[in-house]
C-alpha cells in the first residue's frame, strides 16, 4: 500500500498531454465532466481516466478479454512498486496513486468488475448486480472523491451509492442492448418473480409489461441511492459540488427517459436530448453553491464497505498535501466547460457499448 506524500505529483508534458488526448478523443463526456472540476483535481483526474480506459481498452479491444486481465493487473503491480510500465496513462497515474495515497484495493476492485465482464457472470440478485456497480462505477466513485482531498469514510459510502446508483442506469437503459449481445445484468431472480425464463428470454429478447416492471424495480433502487448521494456531494469542497451535483442529475435523467418510454428499454435506447443536457447542466452549477449540508449517518452498502474499509486503512493523506481546491474555472471558459462534462457521458455510454459486444 503506498504511502501518501507530501510533494504533488509532477508529470512530463508529454505524459500529461497523451492522458489528455485519450480522455478527449475517446471521451467527448468525461473530458467534459473534468472540466468542470478545479485544475487541482483536473489533472489528476485526467490520469485516472487514461489508466481506466487503456485497461478497459485492453480487455475489450481485440486480442484482449480475459487473456489480457494477467498483464494489466501486472502493470497495476508496477504502479505501486513505483516503477511503472513505460506507458504515459501508467506513469501518470502512478504519481497520483503516491501522492493521494490511493490504496491498490480499489482499481484492482475496478479490473475484478473488467474481469466479471470478461466471464460474462450474471447475478441472481440485487445483492449481486450491486457487487458488480460497486467494483466498476463505486470504485472510481471513491478514487474520485479522494483526489478531492475527501476520505470521511461516510463522503466515501456516498460516492460509493452514486457510482452504483449511475451503472443501474446504465444496466436499465441497455436491456436490449446488452442482450443483443448476449448479456443480462438485471437480477435473474426478479425476471423469474415475473415469469421469465433469462435463458428463453435472452433468444428472442422482446419487451412487455412484465419486463417493465422488472426495468421500473431496478430504477427504484437507482433513485433511493442518488438520494442517498446527496448528502456526500455536500460533503465535497464547494469548488467541486457543482461538476458532481450535475453528473448526477444528468444520469438520473436517463432513468426519467427510461420512464417515459415506459419502461423499454428493448426496443428503443433512452436518449437525453443535447439541450436538455445543457439546462440540466446550467440549472444544477448555478444552484450548486445552495446544496445544503446535511450529514446522512448510514453505513455503506455492504457491497462496497469493502471500498471504504480500505480507504480508511491506507496511510492518512499528509496536511501538507490537502490544501484547498481553488475555485474550477474562469467564467470566459463556463461554455467549453459545459461541452466537456456532455462529452464525458458519451463516452461512458461508449465504453458501456464496446464492453458489451466483447
Amino acid at each position: 500500500m503506498p504511502t501518501p506524500s507530501s510533494d504533488r505529483p509532477t508529470s512530463s508534458e508529454a505524459d500529461f498531454a497523451e492522458c489528455r488526448a485519450l480522455m478527449k478523443g475517446g471521451s467527448k463526456s468525461f473530458f467534459a465532466a473534468s472540466l468542470l472540476l478545479p485544475n487541482s483535481v483536473c489533472k489528476p483526474a485526467t490520469a485516472l481516466y487514461a489508466f481506466c480506459r487503456l485497461a478497459d481498452d485492453a480487455v475489450d479491444g481485440e486480442g484482449g478479454g480475459l487473456a489480457a486481465l494477467d498483464g494489466l493487473r501486472d502493470r497495476l503491480d508496477r504502479i505501486y512498486a513505483g516503477n511503472p510500465a513505460p506507458i504515459a496513462a501508467d506513469r501518470e497515474f502512478a504519481q497520483v496513486v503516491a501522492f493521494y495515497g490511493i490504496p491498490k484495493e480499489l482499481p484492482a476492485a475496478l479490473i475484478e468488475g473488467f474481469e466479471w465482464d470478461g466471464l460474462g457472470r450474471r447475478y441472481d440478485d440485487l445483492s449481486g448486480v450491486t457487487a458488480y456497480g460497486a467494483r466498476v462505477a463505486g470504485t472510481v466513485g471513491a478514487m474520485m472523491t479522494m483526489l478531492m482531498g475527501v476520505r470521511d469514510p461516510e463522503a466515501l459510502a456516498r460516492a460509493c451509492d452514486l457510482g452504483i446508483a449511475m451503472q443501474f442506469t446504465n444496466i436499465a437503459r441497455d436491456v436490449g442492448e446488452d442482450a443483443r449481445n448476449g448479456r443480462i445484468y438485471l437480477p435473474l431472480s426478479w425476471m423469474r418473480e415475473e415469469g421469465i425464463d433469462p435463458d428463453a428470454w435472452l433468444k428472442d429478447p422482446k419487451f412487455d409489461k412484465a419486463l417493465g416492471r422488472v426495468i421500473k424495480r431496478l430504477l427504484k433502487e437507482a433513485d433511493a441511492l442518488y438520494e442517498r448521494s446527496e448528502a456526500g456531494i455536500a460533503a465535497l469542497p464547494p469548488a467541486c459540488r457543482g461538476a458532481i451535483h450535475a453528473a448526477r442529475f444528468l444520469y438520473a435523467e436517463i432513468g426519467h427517459k427510461v420512464r417515459r418510454q415506459g419502461y423499454d428499454s428493448v426496443t428503443s435506447r433512452a436518449v437525453v436530448p443535447l439541450y436538455h443536457k445543457l439546462w440540466l447542466m446550467v440549472t444544477r452549477l448555478a444552484i450548486s453553491d445552495f446544496i445544503p449540508t446535511r450529514r446522512l449517518v448510514a453505513p455503506p452498502l455492504a457491497e462496497a464497505k469493502f471500498l471504504v474499509d480500505a480507504v480508511a486503512a491506507a496511510p492518512d493523506w499528509p496536511e501538507a498535501s490537502r490544501g484547498k481546491i481553488r475555485p474550477p474555472i474562469r467564467w470566459w471558459s463556463f461554455t467549453d466547460r459545459v461541452i466537456w462534462v456532455l462529452d464525458l457521458f458519451e463516452e461512458l455510454e461508449r465504453r458501456d457499448r464496446l464492453r458489451q459486444r466483447a
